[in-house]
């Protein structure tokens, strides 16, 4: 008897035409990131949690000043970001960050990309290096103006070092320089190794020589405006698990100890 009463109220609440318990919620998490995380395998790893736990991961790349709008006033609120390093200790600094919360999760190179099947020159110095873009330019490069930190890293890094002087490169509009290339422009691009494993058309050189330091450093924190801090650390806690390191690094995202 109490069985059907319970079946009753279920479909009284669910209302005419719905199911039983169609109006209850399911868990779900809000995660954004920058392409620097986005392309490195947190998209993989999301959609794993999901299928082990039920709980519903919906992850967004934006740009970085869009990331930081979202993370201070955005709705829905975000309940884990992903963020460069330097970004993480702007919002750590404006208490944006749950305490306790942050984790260093890993570095992206920046990488030398080639159409599939084409020659892989030598780039271990930057002697090296600068020889090869300088005989296949224009390099294909993502647009500093848009706010990619790769593109200003790059940017930043062709004008400092005198080696690279007489290196011509050309801005993709619109997309990455690894996209540009995809399709059919030039013969080379610099981009984020997260960003050149990803198309099976493309592929990877090498990264760049250590000392031109041309990486970005990536962490995990919860958003102090989660609705549910515990089962966003819960899944900030799965991504730093150390079973999935090598699915990281096969997407160009090398952790750190």
């Amino acid at each position: 008897m109490r069985g059907l009463i319970l079946a009753a109220l279920l479909f009284a609440a669910a209302g005419p035409g719905q199911p039983a318990l169609a109006q209850a919620e399911s868990p779900e998490l809000n995660v954004l990131a920058p392409g620097v995380v986005y392309n490195a395998g947190l998209l993989d790893l999301a959609a794993a949690y999901t299928r082990e736990t039920g709980v519903k991961v919906t992850v967004k790349a934006a740009g970085m000043a869009a990331i930081v709008n979202q993370i201070k006033t955005g709705t829905p609120p975000v309940d884990v970001m992903a963020l460069p390093v330097a970004f993480m200790d702007g919002m750590e600094a404006e208490d944006a960050v749950l305490p306790g919360t942050r984790a260093d999760l890993g570095r992206v190179h920046v990488g030398v990309a080639v159409k599939k099947g084409a020659p892989h020159p030598d780039i271990s110095s930057v002697a090296k290096l600068a020889a090869v873009l300088k005989q296949n330019g224009p390099i294909n490069v993502s647009n500093p103006a848009s706010g990619s930190m790769v593109a200003r890293l790059l940017n930043d890094m062709l004008r400092r070092h005198p080696e690279f002087s007489g290196v011509k490169t050309k801005i993709a509009v619109g997309r990455e320089g690894g996209e540009a290339l995809v399709a059919g422009e030039g013969t080379m691009a610099l981009q984020l190794i997260c960003e050149i494993v990803n198309h099976p058309e493309i592929e990877l050189v090498g990264k760049l020589p250590p000392e031109l330091h041309a990486y970005i450093d990536t962490a995990l924190a919860v958003s102090k405006r989660s609705p549910d801090p515990a089962r966003a650390k819960a899944f900030l806690d799965y991504l730093m698990r150390a079973d999935h390191r090598a699915l990281w690094a096969a997407k160009g995202l090398e952790r750190q100890p």
